[in-house]
């Protein structure tokens, strides 16, 4: 008989919880639920935590659960509202945008600053319909962690039927060198040897692959090359454009 008590005592706590959850977040408006930056991740987090110990202990003052929920919308609105009037302050609770990719080179430190792999890029890139790095002018990991690519103007889309062209279809790249090491099995698969990418890195003068972070070759055996010492030396100056 206690247990059912109970158990109905958590039924009505999800139907007056939820609804007030759902409220509040909706005060807090799309960006807390559509960006995520880093304040509104914890906020989230900590809402949820809330909401699931008043639902799963029933020991807990209910009041107290709804109260905490009503400050933390309340503090979350005050906290973006400033942020939106104090561009230093927002800089300070969530990360800034991330170069890294410029005119086509991955930027090493900076992938090892925010912790992103190349394999991580590359896949964004593809969900983007980016198959060829060497197509991208700058690509830039936003706060939110999205990557931002603005590709070379040359690859921009453009209407073919107005000007009578036939549209040609797009190059894949192939990732053959990764912070130095030579992918034999993937040159076997496109048909190249070790020899040949030698030979391609002596043109580009380049002795030892262990100064490439990145390259590729696409299907016409052209070779795209990102080193390590890419603009170590210059800083992460994200641009604005109107």
């Amino acid at each position: 008989m206690e247990l059912t008590k109970e158990l109905l005592f958590v039924v009505g706590r999800i139907f007056t919880i939820i609804p007030l959850l759902l409220i509040v977040t909706l005060y807090m408006g799309k960006r807390a639920i559509g960006e995520l930056p880093v304040f509104d991740f914890l906020v989230i987090i900590t809402l949820g935590a809330i909401t699931g110990a008043d639902l799963a202990d029933p020991s807990i003052s209910h009041i107290h659960t709804a109260v905490a929920i009503i400050l933390i919308g309340l503090f979350q609105k005050v906290i973006t509202n400033s942020v939106i009037k104090h561009r230093k302050f927002g800089h300070l609770i969530t990360f800034e945008p991330t170069i890294v990719i410029q005119d086509g080179q991955l930027i090493m430190n900076n992938l090892k600053k925010i912790r992103f792999s190349i394999d991580n890029i590359l896949q964004m890139l593809r969900e983007k319909d980016v198959f060829n790095i060497s197509d991208v002018q700058i690509g830039i990991i936003e706060a939110n962690g999205n990557l931002s690519v603005l590709k070379h103007a040359n690859k921009d889309l453009v209407t073919l039927e107005d000007m009578n062209l036939t549209k040609v279809g797009s190059s894949l790249s192939y990732p053959i060198i990764i912070d130095g090491e030579i992918y034999g099995n993937v040159l076997k698969k496109l048909g190249l040897s070790e020899d040949w990418l030698e030979q391609q890195l002596a043109t580009l003068n380049i002795k030892t692959p262990a100064d490439i972070f990145f390259a590729s070759v696409n299907n016409d055996n052209e070779l795209h090359v990102s080193l390590k010492s890419f603009m170590e030396d210059k800083q992460n100056i994200v641009p604005i454009t109107n």
